[in-house]
């Protein structure tokens, strides 16, 4: 149990015997009458996201939700296998739970799983990876280093827009939370 005033970022909680993720939260003081948090909440397991306002110090679940860093193997049917890095334990997952996070997986990288009870709930990527353009048109001539974009195809499969001056076979960095451009990687 946690008060909703201790609520953060991240924290899972139990509502009526489902988990919800806190995406984001506010403690709000109106003119009249007792403060209130206001949240906004995410179904770990189907991704509905919703808006709900709790009681100032009013007293929520938390689930125990277990985050272990693992590294991606492979696939195997509909399911990605991923390794316990202290135990060697292999784990999989379903592609309905590895959710948008497989745009940006490449074997052998690591990736935190939560899980609760055993059962993995979702997948946790840093906040940018890099990887590397597999096919991009090429700039045409006058193009800007800074102005417009075009379509590129990563590696993983996932297209993203990128500035025109990039080129095939560049490695650059990706923001695993909105699948933006944020920059070429040096060699």
């Amino acid at each position: 149990m946690v008060s909703t005033n201790d609520l953060k970022n991240g924290m899972v909680l139990d509502l009526d015997g489902q988990l919800w993720q806190v995406l984001w939260f506010q403690h709000h003081k109106p003119g009249k009458g007792n403060t209130v948090v206001r949240s906004k909440l995410k179904h770990v397991l189907t991704g509905k996201i919703i808006d709900k306002t709790f009681n100032s110090d009013t007293k929520v679940d938390t689930a125990k939700v277990d985050r272990s860093e693992m590294q991606y193997l492979y696939i195997d049917g509909d399911d990605y296998v991923f390794m316990d890095n202290t135990t060697f334990e292999q784990v999989h997952v379903s592609a309905e739970t590895v959710g948008d996070a497989k745009d940006y997986l490449l074997e052998n990288q690591n990736a935190f799983v939560a899980t609760h009870e055993g059962n993995p709930l979702f997948i946790e990527l840093p906040a940018s990876v890099e990887l590397v353009v597999d096919y991009t048109e090429p700039g045409l001539q006058g193009d800007r280093s800074t102005g417009g974009t075009k379509p590129a195809t990563l590696e993983t499969g996932k297209q993203i827009q990128v500035p025109l001056f990039i080129t095939t076979g560049e490695k650059i960095k990706v923001d695993t939370r909105d699948g933006s451009y944020l920059g070429r990687v040096s060699s």
